[in-house]
């Protein structure tokens, strides 16, 4: 029994092969790009402005995200020993710069609850940024680092023994709460260093099953009727495990995912329902 997540034993036996097969994260990586339409973003968020409330993209993006996983609980899903998991919490990782140093940041996780609102997501990523940008050393990641480095020769035991521990389960839950690489998502945001999207591999060592990088703003050609017009969308790379659920499910997710971006007021109250993990008994 993990810390992290519950055994899954009543799942398809088409991905109980898989995970043989694909043994690997980076066997089982699918990709694909997701055009958000910014105009009804930005405007919510410009609405939020005039009320005094300051919401950023990236608290719509997970919050939509994490909306999206309280119907589509399949998300939070994660291989480990090629055995399937249930995550037993839900928590998003995140690379902050450091105040004052571009070229250097530190990298931890924010938890979620499923009943959370856009207004939750939003405090918890300014509590977050601001304790990760200021005080840096006082997250798990920072850390963990100093004891594997503090000593000559620990790095390699170090990290060694945790990916056995991890492997066979028995991490225990103090260190998966300090590592970044434990996590139902990892999203950062490049379009903040004027940066384009990129595929982001999902880390071999730990859970990490999502990733998802924002881009710069870019028109996209689009066809209504006989016309082709341009809308400015927010590029989303999205990095998948094939594993954890198939390619329809994911579909239908990010379709729903959609339907939030487009209206992000019905992010402002919690899920009417949150559905559990049907293999979870």
């Amino acid at each position: 029994m993990r810390a992290d997540g519950t055994r899954l034993r009543d799942t398809d036996p088409m991905y109980k092969v898989a995970a043989y097969i694909m043994d690997k994260r980076v066997d089982a990586m699918n990709m694909v790009t997701l055009d958000i339409p910014i105009d009804p973003i930005q405007k919510y968020l410009n609405e939020k402005r005039k009320q005094g409330i300051a919401v950023s993209h990236m608290s719509v993006i997970i919050a939509a995200y994490l909306r999206t996983a309280a119907e589509f609980p399949l998300l939070n899903r994660f291989i480990a020993n090629r055995k399937p998991y249930a995550r037993n919490e839900f928590c998003v990782a995140m690379v902050v710069l450091k105040s004052g140093v571009m070229d250097n940041g530190t990298m931890s996780k924010m938890y979620f609850d499923m009943n959370d609102t856009i207004f939750d997501v939003n405090d918890k990523i300014n509590q977050y940024v601001d304790e990760n940008r200021n005080i840096p050393e006082n997250n798990g990641t920072e850390k963990m680092i100093k004891i594997l480095l503090s000593v000559p020769g620990v790095l390699p035991i170090g990290v060694g023994l945790f990916k056995f521990l991890d492997k066979h389960g028995l991490l225990p839950k103090k260190i998966i709460d300090m590592s970044p690489f434990h996590n139902s998502l990892v999203i950062s945001n490049l379009a903040s260093i004027r940066t384009n999207h990129i595929y982001h591999h999902c880390y071999e060592f730990g859970t990490t099953s999502v990733f998802i990088t924002m881009g710069n703003m870019r028109e996209v050609a689009k066809r209504r009727g006989d016309e082709i017009y341009f809308e400015r969308c927010m590029p989303l790379g999205v990095v998948m495990d094939e594993r954890i659920c198939s390619g329809s499910y994911f579909a239908l997710a990010f379709r729903r995912m959609q339907h939030y971006f487009k209206d992000p007021t019905l992010l402002e109250v919690p899920p009417e329902k949150i559905v559990k993990d049907p293999a979870v008994k």
